[in-house]
């Protein structure tokens, strides 16, 4: 409540990526959609990705004049493309009849680290946000970008704008966080792959979180992580749709029951050998370590390719498959159907893998998408 006693507005954030505002007459339509919430009584502070191809057009730009663009420099450049999105979408707004403000990055107040590239935040110092918000304008900020302490341009890395929105929820209270994308919410498989697959209306966050580090491409796993830090109760929805659809991912922990099954092929296998592999891990990427394991009595570890520039020598191709259920963990029963599903449909498993809500086979890439039909058939939708 103000001073006056009168209830203040909710603040919600929206996200929304690189293709819901990949041209102007897409961004006229998630200018309505946020306008649809303002009139609902909420206040709005939106997040935005680069429109389209943005980004990787900035990189091969900055690659065609240098083969090794140092990494201060690339950030400053690629920062361009969000800054775009944001005004024009303030001045969509504007049109419609509603005050929008927009802000960088640095402007929101969002401080990281030095990394360049792959910076990490460490504060938010939203007051020019609540300033906006309070004067009853829409708040566009630039996703994906920071600044550190010492005034330097900074980007968060792959999938930045999802964390934006987190860290911005979580810093003005907002009573929910919505990411929007091409893809009506979270779903039990992926529904290209999986002909029974479902949307799922509500997902705690830990089986999100589960969900993400195993390759869910409709969730960053550093953003849902930081939501279950803490405690911002996350909305996946699509654009196309209106405010309120999609699936609810509150705080809490995961079923046990299974729910998803989920596959990602675009991983590689290493063996760990020499003394220096701690060191080499260690200098990988954010994001590319995805699990340390011994199979066969060797020492190995998978890598996320999405976060490498290349493979490292030596490196094969390999895929995982997920079940997230804490039940399938725990129940020995539960894992030979999994084994026996797989078998039966002609999926060869080299290594399987249990903790927490996750349950993985590892499996060659070109099985990952049988695979993913035979464990949601066998374990979410008998």
């Amino acid at each position: 409540m103000d001073r006056s006693g009168a209830a203040q507005p909710r603040v919600v954030v929206q996200k929304y990526g690189g293709s819901s505002v990949a041209d102007v007459s897409r961004i006229r339509e998630v200018a309505a959609r946020v306008v649809q919430s303002v009139q609902a009584g909420d206040s709005v502070v939106v997040v935005v990705s680069a429109m389209g191809n943005t980004t990787n057009e900035l990189l091969e730009l900055a690659r065609s004049v240098s083969p090794n663009p140092g990494r201060r420099e690339l950030d400053l450049l690629v920062s361009v493309g969000e800054r775009v999105s944001m005004t024009l979408l303030a001045m969509a707004i504007q049109d419609l009849g509603v005050p929008a403000v927009s802000f960088t990055g640095s402007q929101s107040g969002i401080i990281t680290d030095e990394r360049h590239v792959a910076a990490r935040v460490l504060e938010v110092r939203p007051h020019r946000l609540r300033a906006a918000l309070d004067s009853g304008a829409v708040a566009i900020v630039a996703g994906f970008q920071g600044v550190s302490r010492s005034g330097e341009v900074t980007t968060l890395g792959r999938g930045g704008s999802d964390t934006t929105a987190v860290v911005l929820a979580a810093a003005l209270g907002a009573h929910h966080c919505e990411i929007c994308s091409d893809v009506d919410g979270v779903w039990s498989a992926d529904p290209r792959v999986v002909p029974g697959a479902r949307r799922l209306d509500e997902l705690p966050l830990d089986g999100a979180v589960a969900l993400a580090q195993s390759g869910a491409k409709v969730l960053l796993a550093e953003a849902v992580e930081r939501a279950r830090e803490w405690g911002v109760e996350l909305h996946a929805a699509a654009t196309a749709r209106p405010p309120g659809s999609g699936s609810r991912l509150p705080p809490g922990p995961a079923p046990a029951a299974p729910m998803a099954v989920t596959a990602d092929a675009e991983l590689v296998l290493v063996a760990l050998e020499g003394a220096d592999w701690r060191a080499a891990l260690g200098a990988l990427p954010g994001g590319a370590l995805r699990s340390v394991f011994v199979e066969s009595g060797v020492g190995k570890a998978i890598l996320d390719m999405r976060n490498l520039a290349a493979p490292p020598p030596g490196a094969e191709p390999t895929a995982t498959l997920t079940v997230v259920s804490r039940q399938v963990v725990s129940e020995p029963l539960l894992q030979l159907e999994a084994l026996a599903a797989l078998d039966a449909a002609g999926v060869e498993v080299f290594g399987v893998y249990a903790a927490g809500e996750r349950w993985t086979a590892r499996v060659a890439p070109d099985q990952a998408a049988v695979g993913q039909r035979a464990l949601h058939a066998a374990l979410v939708e008998r």
